[in-house]
């Protein structure tokens, strides 16, 4: 099921995104969101070359390939210093899950936009007093003759301000139910409902979280104060439990490994060239096992947090839910510890340099660190593999 060497479709699908993101490269990326403004440019060439869309239906315009592929995409963007963290929300999360639970005319109305890089849709999940806590998610929504009715507020959601809409991830409440209760086994299953709530919404506010991440991409929170939807808004079943949450959140593992292994990339790529050229007592830095072993490290981690990934991607295309659910979630671990160490390690062998405007490192740091926070901590992953993998008694 996963080979160790990529077809040679997909290394060249990841040569003709290099190429594309080097006509931008870390300068702009860093230019433009310093600036307070959005690199639309780049979004908008991606999409109009299919990049986006590789892993949409062919029958929606899309590419007709998997998670794997886009996964790519992320990946080589964010090793040319352009990592695009709305590809992790918008085409990844949203398009798979409209794409696999969607009505037909959900798909005819938003999956062609995914694919052209034209349609940008935000995820909303995260909640200021439920965390990392899913079954606490306050967030409801109930029916109201043929409308739909949400109530509550997400926070720390990505870029709500360059998007067409928001896919909300809210409780669903029949008459007379309230909220979920822990009880003595444990938290009762939440029954999600998906909806989709256009950005111009009545009753739909958001605010900036000022953020110290150098990223074009902002965080906001969500407002819904009694927000009525058509009917047409919920994707998927209203009681479908966690599965089909999660068909959308192991993409999301998936892409936010690729996204850090191509920023971890990018660092070493950069401390290396700079370990053989810089030189101190008459030879480079990098001839010094001092600097050479602990990036040779590091190197070692990107490596096998990227072979994990594409373990998981492939089994997600598969059709493995649950084994890609466990392979995700080490990739995404794998691959935020591999970020951080590689970043830092850069840091570190650029001395004073590491933190100069100039070598861009700094701007790094803050966004190589929250791969080990979001979007699902190490610890929660390290619950995951606790009780699934390692069978042992739940611990939260």
């Amino acid at each position: 099921m996963t080979n160790f060497v990529e077809s040679e479709e997909r290394r060249a699908l990841r040569k003709a995104v290099a190429d594309l993101a080097a006509k931008y490269g870390p300068e702009y990326f860093v230019a433009k969101a310093r600036a307070g403004e959005k690199t639309d440019e780049l979004w908008a060439e991606a999409g109009k070359l299919g990049y986006l869309g590789v892993a949409v239906p062919t029958e929606y315009g899309g590419g007709g390939g998997g998670i794997g592929d886009l996964a790519a995409v992320c990946e080589e963007l964010a090793a040319a210093g352009c990592p695009l963290l709305l590809m992790v929300v918008s085409p990844a999360i949203c398009a798979t899950v409209i794409a696999r639970f969607g009505t037909e005319e959900q798909k005819r109305r938003w999956l062609p936009g995914f694919a052209d890089g034209t349609t940008k849709m935000a995820f909303a999940i995260t909640e200021p007093d439920a965390g990392s806590n899913s079954h606490k998610l306050a967030t409801a929504v109930r029916r109201d003759g043929d409308d739909w009715v949400l109530s509550g507020g997400k926070y720390y959601i990505s870029g709500v301000d360059e998007v067409d809409a928001v896919l909300v991830v809210a409780r669903h409440v029949a008459p007379g139910a309230g909220a979920p209760q822990d009880t003595a086994t444990g938290p009762q299953l939440l029954l999600p409902s998906l909806m989709i709530v256009p950005t111009d919404a009545e009753g739909f506010t958001f605010q900036h979280i000022p953020m110290e991440i150098v990223s074009p991409e902002k965080q906001f929170t969500c407002f819904f104060d009694d927000v009525r939807l058509p009917a047409d808004a919920l994707v998927g079943a209203e009681d479908a439990g966690l599965a089909q949450l999660f068909a959308g959140l192991n993409p999301e593992r998936v892409m936010a490994a690729s996204l850090a292994t191509g920023m971890a990339r990018r660092a070493l790529d950069q401390a290396s060239e700079y370990a053989r050229t810089r030189t101190v007592w008459d030879k480079p830095i990098g001839a010094h096992q001092g600097v050479a072993h602990p990036l040779a490290q590091c190197a070692i981690q990107v490596e096998l947090a990227r072979l994990m990934t594409q373990k998981a991607a492939a089994l997600y295309d598969a059709g493995e839910d649950r084994a890609a659910g466990e392979a995700a979630n080490m990739a995404k671990y794998a691959a935020g510890e591999a970020v951080a160490a590689a970043v830092d390690q850069a840091i570190q062998v650029h001395g004073g340099n590491g933190l100069a405007s100039e070598y861009g490192l700094g701007a790094l740091l803050a966004a190589s660190r929250l791969s080990r926070i979001a979007p699902v901590s190490r610890e929660m992953i390290l619950n995951f593999v606790a009780q699934h993998t390692l069978r042992l008694p739940r611990s939260y």
